[in-house]
């Protein structure tokens, strides 16, 4: 599977057995105690170092740099022509996984030098596949140069305009070059004629230069509503950090009222960036001083509360994709409520290794404290169990397992290798007020495990408790190649439904193919609707969100503040091929999902990882973040903030904060009704069900439409089953609301506005 390529590459040696310095460490350690102020994170980052020193070079996907050094050495020696032609391509491939584009650019024309005299004879296939990598290469190093070399708020936004077209063109003008070479020799190559529409774009030469025979109409792009522009802000606010695919948290991690942003980066040694709020459209990068300098490496960060003590925490996950490569540790991160954290891993007994980028929290006993379920990445012959830990309440937790040891597949969940775990949500599907567990894996079946509370219910203290995989009786059985997941209602019948983005291709085709509207092998997004019986019903085209295929970071928020849940899903493939725009979907009452990608300015080329939807500014519109960057470690790209131009509708937010429930929330369900042009709707929210790859803050932004002012407010909380009710509440305006009172206390929120009179907007930002 393409997605998998990477993992498979051989340089034309053999390759070494694969380090065991990560599977050496502890897997199931015990608490120990805890540790002074900075110390748990300095042994945290010794130990990633370490393992990452230990493996090989020969074959760990993140060291291409010793690759091409190897390589270059091979092509000193005497070799035949097919060994060379082989040696020169693969040293093209390592050098741009490395970020040395304008060597891959050399090394390919030296190739083309080297044979010219014999080209004619070598079979067209393999010419092909040699234009087509240097036009990959001259593409890259046009993207190199231009959007991160000279990056601006519409570099790689498509459909490329203004500031978007390459003013260095030798990139852009090779890549034209090379395509149309390519798609001589194989005119059927959909990826070559997308990538050439691209290239002529770059150079702003789209769509009047693009020979008709090749072009991508215009109209494939145009939006199905025009959703307002959302300029990109990062650099304005100085959010616009550059790194790899990784993890994404938007959160007031110290308490002053203004959300901050952390982030991650996959690569090994990769730091975290923290950026703190300063209140005045700027953030300020405080990693150093918020204790997180080691804290290296992270394909994703999940937010909780594990501690009930009202600050924000993270748990951070490493090694996903890298199979035996990625044998890294996760990492819980206490925040110390001062701008500080702390690793607490070892203390908390959670130091457990193993490729994986995806967990969720919820309080899956009742117990008021929030558990964690970790799934892992398992393939034949490299098998990593998923994994539940109870929360012991001490700061520690235990991870579950089913009497007499591990089982098999998920009838009891716990001890199960699941497969290739790419994402994980919990919601209460069946309104029985227990957290429910949905798990999604590529290569095979997805789960739906329900849980059936304790077995002993007489004594629930006993820990003992009981789950039912109800995959096929609940219709969600089949083989399903999906990656981040979420439960949402989005239709506002007061019932959750499952969202599954679909990744998987048969080849890097069918992303020209599914931009060019042809048909494709590749998974696409999936939708399931909730039947109210235990079953769901899967929704044909997923109501529009099909038009996804590579999905890797998504989420879901309220561009609009109508009170119906938007979903942005973030494509991209480790493959440099792999360029496609991002996809916004706009909820048209709970019917279908508008494409307003282009209208909102959200089309970014780069590979998409974690999102969140926030109102950062804290003016009543959810703003949109996205981490960009790839695999390798020559695929890094600048992250993007949309800034929500607003709509004219109203909104409330809602912080919770659980006292017989856990403090997070997490699991509490939220009903508002509302009058909207003289008729009662209501919209409904699940707190703690947010995308298993990207991370929106706690508190509860929901936008009511034209509604003057909210009828009712209902909160239901999970372990204590106390249902709270507010009547005619204002909106535009937040509220803090505690379990255990029946009122609402206002809060304050500071407005700001990020580059106020600095913002660029494009021309013509609705059609190419």
């Amino acid at each position: 599977m393409q997605s998998q390529r990477w993992l498979l590459l051989t340089v034309l040696i053999v390759c070494a057995a694969c380090a065991t310095a990560g599977a050496q460490a502890a897997q199931y350690p015990s608490p120990v105690a805890p540790l002074p102020h900075g110390e748990g994170a300095r042994r945290m980052g010794q130990r990633l170092r370490a393992i990452f020193d230990a493996y090989d070079w020969k074959s760990d996907p993140n060291k291409p740099f010793e690759r091409t050094v190897y390589l270059q050495v091979v092509l000193t020696k005497p070799l035949s022509l097919n060994d060379e032609i082989m040696v020169r391509m693969e040293l093209a491939n390592e050098e741009l996984r490395a970020g040395r584009s304008d060597r891959a650019v050399d090394t390919m024309e030296t190739l083309f030098q080297h044979v010219q005299t014999h080209l004619d004879q070598l079979p067209r296939p393999l010419q092909f596949e040699m234009h087509k990598l240097l036009a990959l290469s001259y593409l890259r190093l046009g993207e190199q140069e231009n959007c991160i070399g000279m990056h601006n708020a519409l570099s790689c936004n498509f459909p490329l305009r203004g500031g978007g077209i390459h003013t260095k063109t030798r990139g852009a003008e090779g890549a034209v070059r090379e395509y149309t070479k390519a798609l001589e020799l194989d005119p059927e190559s959909n990826l070559c004629r997308w990538l050439l529409n691209l290239a002529y774009m770059q150079l702003g030469r789209y769509p009047q230069d693009v020979p008709k025979k090749w072009l991508a109409s215009p109209s494939l792009f145009e939006s199905d509503y025009d959703i307002g522009y959302f300029p990109d802000v990062a650099s304005l606010a100085g959010v616009d950090v550059f790194g790899r695919s990784g993890g994404l948290i938007i959160e007031d991690f110290d308490g002053d009222g203004l959300l901050d942003i952390l982030l991650s980066s996959s690569g090994p040694l990769d730091p975290m960036h923290f950026l703190h709020n300063n209140g005045d459209g700027t953030f300020t990068d405080r990693t150093k001083e918020a204790g997180l300098a080691d804290e290296i490496g992270g394909l994703n960060i999940v937010l909780t509360d594990y501690n009930n003590d009202g600050h924000p925490d993270v748990l951070v996950l490493r090694g996903g994709w890298w199979g035996k490569f990625g044998e890294y540790p996760m990492s819980l991160l206490r925040n110390n409520g001062d701008g500080t954290f702390d690793d607490v891993t070892e203390e908390a007994g959670l130091l457990v290794n193993g490729p994986g980028q995806t967990a969720a929290w919820a309080d899956y006993d009742g117990d008021g404290w929030l558990d964690l379920f970790v799934g892992h990445e398992s393939k034949p012959g490299d098998v990593h169990p998923s994994q539940l830990f109870h929360n012991n309440h001490d700061g520690t937790f235990t991870e579950v397992k089913a009497p007499g040891g591990p089982q098999t597949r998920m009838g009891d969940l716990l001890g199960a290798n699941l497969g290739f775990v790419k994402g994980v949500a919990w919601g209460d599907y069946n309104n029985d007020g227990r957290p429910d567990l949905y798990v999604s894996t590529m290569f095979g079946s997805s789960f739906l495990f329900r849980n059936d509370g304790p077995q002993d219910p007489a004594h629930p203290e006993s820990g003992a408790w009981k789950w039912t995989d109800v995959t096929e009786q609940a219709g969600l059985g089949g083989d399903r190649y999906t990656f981040p997941t979420w439960f949402f209602d989005y239709d506002n019948d007061g019932w959750l439904d499952i969202f599954a983005g679909g990744y998987s291709t048969q080849s890097m085709e069918d992303v020209g193919s599914f931009e060019l509207g042809k048909p494709d092998h590749a998974s696409h997004s999936l939708l399931f609707h909730n039947n109210h019986d235990g079953t769901f019903t899967r929704v044909p085209h997923a109501a529009g969100l099909d038009r996804s295929i590579t999905v890797m970071g998504a989420n879901f928020g309220d561009l609009d503040n109508d009170g119906w849940l938007d979903v942005y899903t973030g494509l991209g493939d480790p493959s440099f091929e792999a360029l496609m725009p991002k996809r916004m979907f706009r909820n048209d009452q709970g019917k279908f999902f508008q494409d307003v990608t282009t209208s909102g300015g959200f089309g970014n080329l780069q590979k998409g990882h974690a999102i969140a939807f926030a109102d950062l500014e804290n003016n009543g519109n959810e703003d949109v973040m996205e981490e960009l960057g790839g695999a390798f470690p020559g695929d890094g790209f600048h992250a993007a903030l949309y800034r929500n131009p607003g709509h004219g509708n109203h909104w409330v937010t809602l912080m919770l904060q659980g006292v017989r429930s856990n403090r997070a929330a997490y699991g509490a369900r939220i009903k508002l009704t509302v009058v909207e042009n003289g008729r009662e709707r209501s919209i409904y929210r699940a707190v703690g069900s947010v995308s298993s790859f990207g991370g929106n803050p706690m508190r509860q932004h929901i936008g009511v439409g034209r509604a003057a002012s909210v009828r009712e407010i209902e909160i239901w909380w999970p372990a204590s089953g106390i249902r709270q009710q507010f009547h005619d509440v204002a909106v535009d305006r937040g509220y803090h609301i505690c379990e255990d009172s029946n009122q609402l206390e206002p809060v304050v929120l500071k407005p700001f506005e990020i580059g106020k009179t600095k913002i660029a907007m494009p021309m013509h930002h609705n059609h190419p």
